[in-house]
């Protein structure tokens, strides 16, 4: 890297190399396992370097996790932006579930391990588990808007929104005990499939 690079684009260079590294070393010894020296080793920084861009080891997991679903988060939208109505946007939602699982499923291991870990400090057992909170609220606003389109019939909002993030969320664990993952993606997306089949209205009765 050229000395005269500018000092923000260096810095986002190297925290670039530290996530990666980091990556690299849960995957490879376990969130537990894993040290900041061997992270220190795969990016060829100092320990210096290290802690002046991330105060801890789990504040890199934190950011991993935050990039993972900032990407779903950006899928998201642009599904909502095409769909012609909430059905239409949960059947677009779960067709991508191959694969997401597929890009998932080095990350999967990982995620298990940090919640095993995250469990006895409930400082960060509140941060890992806030998107979960976050997408119950999402799924619940989506299903209430099908009910007030007409597209859905008038189910419980709330409770339907925890049976399709628990028939997704499932899904995915279960990719942790099959050789493949996007097997478990097409059933997560034929789960969807079944509860909206159970829920959705039919065009004439709309």
């Amino acid at each position: 890297m050229s000395e005269f690079q500018p000092k923000q684009e260096r810095s986002a260079h190297t925290r670039a190399e530290i996530l990666a590294a980091a990556q690299t070393a849960f995957a490879r010894s376990g969130y537990e396992s894993a040290t900041v020296a061997e992270i220190c080793e795969l990016a060829g920084i100092s320990k210096g370097a290290f802690y002046h861009h991330y105060p801890s080891k789990q504040s890199i997991y934190l950011e991993l996790l935050h990039d993972w679903l900032a990407d779903f988060d950006r899928g998201l939208l642009a599904l909502r932006a095409s769909a012609e109505n909430v059905p239409a946007l949960l059947r677009a939602m779960s067709a991508s579930f191959p694969a997401i699982f597929q890009v998932a499923e080095g990350q999967l291991p990982i995620l298990l391990d940090f919640w095993v870990q995250a469990a006895r400090d409930p400082a960060m057992w509140e941060a890992t588990i806030a998107p979960f909170a976050r997408y119950y609220a999402l799924i619940t606003d989506l299903v209430q808007d099908g009910i007030s389109e007409g597209s859905l019939q008038a189910v419980e909002a709330r409770q339907t929104a925890l049976i399709l993030v628990s028939m997704g969320v499932g899904a995915l664990l279960q990719g942790l005990l099959a050789e493949d993952s996007a097997q478990w993606g097409t059933v997560g997306q034929d789960g969807i499939e079944l509860i909206l089949h159970s829920i959705e209205r039919k065009p004439e009765e709309r």
